[in-house]
């Protein structure tokens, strides 16, 4: 395993069951108990409805491109250049995160292109979800 340079998440008592997933090889979101609502990131209430009756679940890990940007100037951590996406997940939240294996240049993507989750093992105990072209 390579040293991973990045900074570290800081999981909380609200986030703490999606990071046991991301650790596991699960992506995990929140749906409201009362209007079914899927949401991301995690919130202690439904963003939709107010309700506190959330329960979470595995999602798919399947998503497509909604948009992105290339940075070419890294912060300490990061090696240049990188994508980062915007992912519409297959169950209906975005969430942002890296592109990985495929080649960090506008010709590789797609808007709308499937992609998947993958996870990188940062440490024991944290391990990040990105995403990567379906099939990659």
């Amino acid at each position: 395993m390579t040293e991973y340079t990045r900074p570290l998440p800081q999981p909380t008592p609200e986030t703490q069951h999606y990071w046991d997933g991301a650790k596991a090889g699960e992506l995990r979101l929140q749906r409201c108990g009362d209007c079914s609502h899927v949401y991301f990131p995690a919130r202690p209430f439904c963003p939709a409805c107010s309700s506190r009756d959330v329960n979470w679940f595995t999602a798919s890990g399947k998503g497509t491109l909604f948009s992105y940007v290339i940075n070419h100037r890294a912060p300490k951590g990061f090696e240049a250049p990188y994508i980062i996406a915007v992912v519409q997940l297959e169950e209906g939240p975005r969430m942002m995160s890296n592109l990985v294996d495929c080649p960090q240049t506008p010709e590789a993507l797609e808007i709308d292109m499937p992609l998947e989750v993958t996870f990188v093992t940062a440490t024991d105990d944290i391990a990040i979800p990105q995403f990567r072209p379906m099939g990659a």
